[in-house]
């Protein structure tokens, strides 16, 4: 017996409420759409916070570097020990109570998919349980956390150890007692499993190139700039964007002076392969260790845009600002430069521009048609 599966219709889905897609909500309101009625937020997680609810209870608020509040909402003050898994979901939390914001969850898209070939044809968002929106444009802001990334390598398939991606770290209690952790990559995350976990257990770091550690407690407006300007230019030729991060080197964040305390930065050239007790060096040498811990970044969560055939040749998304470039219908948001919490709100905020005069511009002609 088929079973009918009502649509709801309405004029932009936002998928993602974490930083970029509460903005992007926020932006919406502020233009005059009505929250339900003109547009939604779907959010694949249980409650609100984003990726933060899933963060480490041993990253506290001392050792967050870089956050920026939500458009129009000061972050109160806070104890900088209390953990930012409870801090920032209770902010976000507030935010989507405070400003109406029409957030349904949880809601996991599946897909994207035009309704015909009609460039200004209406978009059908499919939800699982059979839920389906229908919607004129589409804002995505799904972020990276749910797509961890963990390169290949020879041997890893016989490890005896434990292996994981560093979205499944803990906190260093889990490593008490344990003889050697090795921790690869060269980001933030990395320095911060390293700070902690050398006070319980014997540390190793390994990169693929030398890390760059700034003396700057924060990243020059310049460097900041050039840094965002050489991802824009990957998104804009359709390459898989890279992380503004990996462009501005290590400021001295709380968490790398605790690990320069603990000695824990003497990084190590990458291994050749890994053994069932260890890792092999280049030299030959075999290092016997209890854990790697993969601190290998994200890659962006996208796969539910691919009936959409949005991707270039290059992997990547093609971009012009927030919007994709084959698809005036489709911004992206929390993409590529605007990754970071910053970057995040404005461009949550261009995206609403855009999409409200998208919806404008649109709007006569499909009525005119409608008319006869």
């Amino acid at each position: 017996m088929s079973v009918e599966t009502a649509t709801t219709e309405v004029d932009v889905v936002v998928i993602g409420a974490g930083q970029a897609g509460l903005s992007a909500a926020h932006h919406l309101r502020r233009r005059g759409l009505r929250p339900f009625d003109d547009f939604v937020v779907l959010d694949a997680d249980p409650a609100p916070g984003g990726a933060w609810q899933h963060r480490p209870s041993s990253l506290t608020m001392a050792m967050v570097h870089g956050f920026h509040e939500l458009p129009d909402s000061p972050l109160p003050p806070l104890a900088p020990q209390l953990p930012a898994r409870d801090v920032l979901p209770d902010y976000f939390a507030a935010y989507e109570r405070d400003h109406e914001l029409p957030v349904l969850r949880p809601v996991t898209v599946t897909s994207v998919r035009s309704e015909s070939a009609d460039p200004h044809a209406r978009l059908l968002v499919q939800g699982d349980g059979g839920r389906v929106w229908s919607t004129r444009a589409l804002i995505n802001a799904t972020g990276t956390w749910t797509r961890p990334f963990v390169p290949r390598y020879p041997g890893a398939e016989r490890f005896r150890g434990r292996m994981l991606h560093s979205s499944a770290y803990r906190g260093p209690e889990e490593f008490g007692g344990t003889g050697t952790v090795l921790v690869v990559g060269g980001g933030a995350s990395a320095v911060q499993i390293l700070a902690e976990t050398a006070a319980v257990a014997r540390t190793l770091w390994v990169t693929r190139r030398p890390p760059v550690f700034r003396d700057d407690p924060f990243v020059p407006e310049e460097l900041g700039r050039a840094a965002v300007a050489m991802v824009e230019e990957r998104v804009r030729a359709g390459l898989p964007p890279r992380s503004v991060v990996s462009v501005t080197g290590l400021p001295p964040s709380p968490a790398l002076l605790l690990a320069r305390e603990r000695d824990a930065l003497h990084r190590l050239p990458m291994f050749e392969h890994i053994t069932e007790h260890g890792v092999v060096w280049p030299d030959g040498h075999e290092e016997l260790v209890d854990v790697i811990v993969w601190a290998t970044g994200f890659r962006a969560a996208i796969g539910h845009l691919a009936p959409l055939g949005l991707r270039e040749a290059g992997g990547g998304i093609r971009m012009d600002g927030t919007q994709a470039a084959r698809d005036p219908r489709i911004h992206l948001v929390g993409y590529g430069p605007s990754a970071s919490t910053i970057g995040a709100n404005r461009a949550g905020r261009a995206a609403a521009v855009a999409v409200d005069r998208y919806l404008t511009s649109t709007a006569a002609p499909a009525a005119l048609a409608s008319a006869h």
